[in-house]
Parts: structure tokens; C-alpha cells; sequence
């Protein structure tokens, strides 16, 4: 069942964190953030969400770091109950990518930040300074038509340009971030 990203509170500062990567580093926050603004995607390898819009993201991160806008990509899933989101399994999907993979194994990341979905997108401005929660685009599962409202790529240019962000944020939906039980 589809889980939505719930609205967040615009401004909100961006909580530091040091997460391993996929080119076996590991990263901050702060050597990530990108010049005119950030954007950190929650993602994983197994959501059908996610595999339906990463070529459509991957598109974006290209056109985003173009204008001074970083991307990173956080798995935060469960890999004991999902191997396929392990970081093993990072790896394999990594080398394709344009942006940063790195590894939430704590899952406090996820937590700090109230991510709750796959794909969920937190667009920060050049001051870590949230501006942005809302989906890529309308297409959900699908492609996409040609000619769509490219959401987050809009927002995220608007940031870049402005330091704010648009007044109509539409949530992102897909799987739910997979939570460890409480007992690990």
C-alpha cells in the first residue's frame, strides 16, 4: 500500500549526519551541500516507485547540479527483512548514478529528517534551510507524459533563484521507509 510524505515545516534546519557511500566513503552533510541548495532523496532499490522515477531523477540531479544544486540519494530500509536494499546491493545499482548513495543503517537519518517514504524529497536552500517536500513529478508509478510538471526540478530551480520555495507542494507517495523492529 502506497504510503504519502506528510507536510514539514518550511525552514526547518537540516540535521548534520555521516553516512557511508556506495565509492566506500564516508560523507557529511556539510561537504554534500550543494552552493544555491540541496536536495536529499529517501530511496531504496526495491520500491517500484522508486524504480519508475530514477531515470526521471537521475535526469533532474544532472540538470539540478548544473545550477549549483546537490543531490543525495539515503537508503534507510530494513536490509535484514529486505536484502535487496542492502548495501551490497547498493553498490551494484551506484555506478549509474549522478548523485551520492549513501547508507542509513541506523535508520537515525531517516528518523532526524521524518522521512516516511520511498521516494521521499527534502529541497533545501543554499543555508540547509528546508524550502521543499513534494514529489518529482505527477507520474507516481508510470513514466510520465511528455511535457509533465517537472516538481521538484521547478522547485528546486526556484530555490536556487529566490531562497524560497513554491506555496503549492504536492506530497510525494510511495512504499513505506521499512522500519527495524524496535527490539534490534
Amino acid at each position: 500500500m502506497a504510503t504519502e510524505a506528510p507536510g514539514a515545516e518550511i525552514g526547518f534546519s537540516a540535521p548534520a549526519f555521516s553516512l557511508p557511500a556506495t565509492d566506500g566513503r564516508v560523507h557529511t552533510l556539510g561537504e554534500l551541500a550543494g552552493a544555491r541548495g540541496t536536495v536529499l532523496a529517501f530511496i531504496c532499490n526495491h520500491c517500484p516507485y522508486v524504480q519508475a522515477m530514477l531515470p526521471r531523477f537521475m535526469r533532474e540531479a544532472q540538470e539540478l547540479a548544473a545550477i549549483g544544486v546537490s543531490v543525495v540519494g539515503i537508503n534507510s530500509n530494513d536490509a535484514t527483512a529486505y536484502p535487496e536494499d542492502s548495501f551490497q546491493r547498493m553498490k551494484k545499482l551506484a555506478p549509474g548514478l549522478p548523485f551520492p548513495y549513501l547508507y542509513d543503517e541506523s535508520q537515525s537519518v531517516a528518523r532526524a529528517y521524518g522521512a516516511v517514504c520511498t521516494p521521499d524529497f527534502f529541497g533545501f536552500d543554499a543555508g540547509l534551510k528546508l524550502r521543499y517536500r513534494g514529489r518529482i513529478d505527477g507520474a507516481r508509478k508510470d513514466a510520465g507524459a511528455a511535457g509533465m510538471p517537472r516538481d521538484l526540478y521547478d522547485a528546486m530551480k526556484m530555490i536556487a533563484d529566490t531562497g524560497e520555495g513554491p506555496t503549492t507542494q504536492l506530497a510525494s507517495i510511495g512504499c513505506s521507509i521499512k522500519w527495524r523492529a524496535a527490539n534490534e
